[in-house]
């Protein structure tokens, strides 16, 4: 991997940005090394689950650099009716279907738009986030979307990087985090994530009492728990385990 070989190529760097810290660092650190003319923000809108202002996030931080939102046909919550489930680790349409498919179909008409044949997918991974993630290449070749002379490489710019540097970069760079981080938040994605932490559920059912309900009551109509039980465990809902109720 050579990214200034590739920024003398004139590689379009796509940024995928969630209004999360790593997003937020990520963008600081690609606006220092890429021209800006070859930056393009794109971020996936999750109507009725994302984190109050997390569009405005975006904007206030990105400075002048061109940004688009796209978002999927189908809302959270149709899919997991259509379903009759919540999405799960082994099963996650929430990223596949609602996040990476409309990105991807954003980034193949800017790539067609701007006659740029050359792209570089980055997003905001960092290998200390998870063992699985941990196992993850930095810098990939995309051959599914690698077609009609398109070349497509997947990179996580800030991948060997650790959570106290990503605060740093973001505070040097004279920036706050999304105000979720400053309730107790460690990680910004949906309101309710699927993969989130017993801590994060309880601050985000404070700070969301009318989504956290319609979660709730979801589960119950269902009879399906949004977080998966670990193998061998009973079936827990989202008031047993964050003790608030709904």
């Amino acid at each position: 991997m050579n990214i200034e070989k590739l920024i003398s190529k004139g590689a379009l760097f796509i940024i995928n940005h969630s209004a999360g810290k790593d997003s937020q660092a990520m963008t600081i650190y690609l606006k220092a090394i890429v021209p800006a003319e070859q930056l393009v923000v794109i971020h996936s809108h999750l109507p009725e689950v994302e984190w109050e202002g997390t569009i405005e996030h975006i904007e206030n931080t990105i400075g002048s650099l061109e940004f688009h939102i796209v978002q999927a046909k189908k809302t959270f919550f149709e899919m997991v009716e259509h379903r009759q489930k919540f999405p799960d680790a082994n099963n996650r349409q929430c990223t596949s279907d609602l996040k990476r498919g409309p990105i991807e179909k954003k980034i193949r008409a800017l790539s067609k738009l701007k006659k740029r044949m050359l792209i570089i997918n980055c997003m905001g991974i960092r290998s200390e986030e998870s063992p699985g993630r941990a196992k993850k290449k930095q810098f990939t070749y995309n051959w599914r979307q690698s077609k009609a002379g398109r070349k497509w490489y997947t990179w996580y710019p800030i991948f060997n990087i650790k959570i106290q540097e990503v605060w740093d970069i973001i505070a040097m760079a004279g920036q706050q985090p999304h105000w979720a981080y400053s309730e107790g938040m460690t990680r910004l994605s949906c309101c309710f994530c699927i993969l989130a932490s017993q801590a994060d559920l309880r601050i985000a059912a404070r700070c969301n009492p009318v989504l956290y309900k319609r979660i709730a009551e979801l589960e119950r109509k269902l009879d399906f728990a949004f977080i998966m039980p670990k193998r061998g465990s009973p079936k827990r809902l989202l008031e047993e385990i964050t003790g608030i109720a709904a």
